[in-house]
């Protein structure tokens, strides 16, 4: 018919030539018909691989224990202590000091939410509160990157408590500059360097964000919430980081990524054993096990490991779980999450270092 839409066609050139996927697609066809004709089991074995790197976090951490129940816990918590005012009440105490520094207030929000909670719910429920608050995405960048320096879940922090005072170490000058002090200092200077892009806000320019569900409401949406946070987007975002760990064992590279990164560790005045658990598995994992480290370690080494136990870590949080989310909830996107996050953790990494080289001879 005359006014029928018709498909456009693409032109016959465009589909003549050839793309770089293209070329990579076929070598791709060629060298898995090369691999399979060689070493044939060799595609099992790597999946086999694979498989036993994903299976015990995912299924043995997230699904078995006790922490995927805590995801949804600190969800359900997270919003039912918005829905009680907690975050206009943190708006109210901190913008005097933020008006200072001339930055959205909004931006300390996830990194007390992070303690309280769970770092995956912080993303969850700050990044609209960012975003009602019409921070600028630099802001929310300064967010992501200051709550990389909170830890992230309560257990941590009480499990690291614990372990300094085993060591005999005076814990409350260390948690007030581990902790407490970053939610300050962190936004003045990355506002001052590299994310300028702030603007001084007044609180009668501030919208309320106690919300007006119903209690039940909240608390039932609120564990909906969880679940999906925790099925949707924190398993497939664990599993795509344990996959290339399992990629990267079966290519035998992994053991030297493993013996560079213990040396590193010590060489920043962090115990390495827990501090791998903290970087690859789970800070509350690597706090416990402080206690049991031997007493004649170095206090520095404690400290250190403390320090970096309690922050955004592990990797599959900083490279999975926190750009999915922030990409979800807030005005940043994947990339821009991600880089905020790993500046957080270089931070991190160097107060880490610098507390267990300057502060331990005044603790211990």
């Amino acid at each position: 018919m005359e006014g029928e839409n018709k498909t456009p066609q693409m032109p016959k050139e465009s589909r003549s030539k050839w793309q770089m996927w293209e070329i990579v697609g076929v070598i791709l066809v060629f060298g898995l018909l090369v691999l399979l004709l060689l070493a044939p089991n060799s595609m099992s074995q790597l999946f086999d691989t694979i498989i036993k790197e994903v299976k015990p976090v995912v299924v043995d951490v997230f699904l078995t224990s006790e922490i995927g129940i805590a995801i949804i816990v600190s969800v359900i918590v997270g919003r039912i202590l918005e829905r009680l005012g907690f975050t206009d009440g943190l708006i109210r105490l901190f913008v005097p000091i933020m008006k200072w520094f001339k930055i959205n207030p909004s931006v300390i929000i996830p990194s007390v939410y992070n303690i309280l909670g769970d770092i995956n719910a912080a993303g969850k429920i700050s990044g609209p509160i960012l975003v009602k608050a019409k921070a600028t995405k630099a802001e929310q960048k300064i967010a992501v990157a200051t709550m990389i320096q909170s830890p992230q879940s309560f257990a941590t922090f009480v499990l690291g408590l614990i372990a300094l005072s085993v060591f005999g170490i005076n814990a409350f000058p260390l948690v007030i500059l581990a902790i407490f002090v970053p939610i300050i200092v962190i936004p003045f200077l990355l506002s001052r360097t590299l994310y300028r892009d702030t603007k001084k806000v007044e609180l009668t320019e501030l919208p309320r964000f106690t919300p007006n569900t119903r209690f039940l409401h909240t608390i039932f949406a609120s564990a909906r919430e969880g679940a999906e946070l925790l099925f949707l987007i924190i398993i497939p975002a664990v599993a795509a980081v344990f996959f290339f760990i399992g990629a990267l064992k079966f290519a035998g590279v992994w053991s030297f990524i493993e013996a560079g990164l213990s040396s590193s560790l010590t060489f920043l005045s962090i115990e390495p054993s827990t501090g791998i658990v903290s970087v690859l598995a789970a800070p509350t994992l690597a706090v416990a096990q402080l206690a049991d480290v031997a007493a004649t370690i170095d206090p520095r080494l404690i400290v250190g490991s403390f320090v970096l136990a309690n922050s955004g870590l592990p990797l599959s949080v900083i490279f999975g779980q926190v750009p999915v989310t922030w990409a979800e909830s807030s005005d940043l996107t994947e990339k821009e999450t991600l880089g905020a996050a790993v500046i957080g953790l270089i931070i991190r990494i160097a107060t880490a270092c610098a507390l267990g080289y300057w502060l331990t001879p005044f603790l211990v």
